[in-house]
């Protein structure tokens, strides 16, 4: 487990982030496409995308893909190349299942993840997540879907 890490919420408009504008570790159309997200999904807490910190370093970022729907929510989570291969991807799954069973614990936690063996496959199994199969993405294609296992 990586101590100290930090989830910081990113706000519904951009002119709400100036901790995160122009910040030269964050990729700017990343910080866009949450605030865009918000527009379609609605900005309702803890359901929301953070940027992960940890000893005051930007190191990734977590997200809810909205509030739970059908008593599921998805997760998604990713880290800044200069930080993989640390368990800090590991460690913010964990935080972000952790965030969603202390909110909602009747709520089942899913991800999905491109249809082949990669780093977030790893991340989920580490993080007992059980691969349910091969479904079709809207905006993603084919996926595989993970459920975590309580």
């Amino acid at each position: 487990m990586v101590p100290n890490l930090k989830l910081l919420p990113i706000a519904p408009h951009l002119s709400e982030n100036k901790e995160f504008v122009d910040n030269p570790a964050i990729d700017q159309t990343n910080l866009q496409m949450s605030v865009d997200f918000y527009k379609k999904v609605g900005f309702q807490p803890p359901w929301i995308g953070y940027f992960v910190q940890l000893n005051n370093e930007l190191v990734g970022m977590a997200a809810f893909k909205g509030k739970p729907v059908n008593n599921k929510v998805e997760i998604a989570y990713g880290v800044f190349a200069i930080y993989m291969n640390k368990g800090i991807g590991t460690a913010i799954c964990r935080i972000l299942v952790n965030l969603a069973l202390s909110t909602d614990p009747k709520v089942t936690v899913t991800a999905r993840t491109l249809p082949e063996e990669n780093f977030s496959t790893k991340i989920l199994r580490k993080n007992n997540f059980k691969l349910l199969g091969k479904i079709f993405d809207e905006e993603d294609g084919d996926v595989w879907e993970w459920e975590y296992q309580k």
